[in-house]
């Protein structure tokens, strides 16, 4: 069994990044230590997939490293392009377009990620999808092909794509169904 500051507990497991990391003593190690642990704890997470950097931050901070010991390696990472946040937003909004989520829903995850407006509208730009037809993609799946027979189905199908993130607009051109049509009760 080897022994190192990085691996912990009896059984001699490495930090896999899932849990509090290694138990590391700020007294005992030097501050290049204490780097190395941080960024070895980054890498393993950029492993699983993208994060943005804001989100990068939060997880290191809630695993115990300290802001001084997270910030230098989140600048080194950046140099080095292991973590991106543009390729994190195109990343995101091609994953969630594929889910069946909507421009406006995934605007709003974005922002809580701590992403600039102007790299989610570069990235919403970007995107090969049409909206309109994602969404008329996403009623089928839910409700079928036929289009909703009264106000109270239309509204009830509105609200779901509503949920999902559509316009107006978008939510319209997927409900398509001419309103003036149906006979409203008197």
């Amino acid at each position: 069994m080897r022994s190192s500051k990085f691996f912990r507990g009896s059984r001699g497991r490495a930090d896999d990044g899932r849990g509090p990391g290694p138990a590391l003593d700020p007294q005992e190690l030097d501050p290049k230590e204490i780097e190395k642990a941080v960024e070895i704890t980054a890498v393993r997470l950029l492993a699983r997939r993208e994060h943005a950097v804001e989100e990068l931050r939060r997880k290191l901070r809630s695993k115990g490293h300290a802001d001084e010991a997270i910030d230098p390696v989140l600048t080194r990472l950046t140099a080095k392009r292991l973590v991106s946040d543009d390729r994190f937003v195109t990343s995101f909004v091609h994953h969630h377009a594929q889910r069946g989520q909507g421009p406006i829903r995934i605007r709003a995850e974005l922002r809580q990620q701590g992403i600039a407006d102007e790299a989610i509208d570069a990235a919403l730009e970007n995107t090969n999808t049409d909206w309109g037809l994602q969404a008329q993609s996403v009623r089928q799946r839910k409700f079928g092909a036929a289009l909703p027979a009264g106000m109270a189905e239309r509204a009830k199908q509105a609200r779901f794509l509503q949920y999902r993130g559509f316009s107006s607009d978008q939510i319209r051109a997927a409900l398509k169904a001419d309103v003036e049509s149906w006979s409203l009760p008197e």
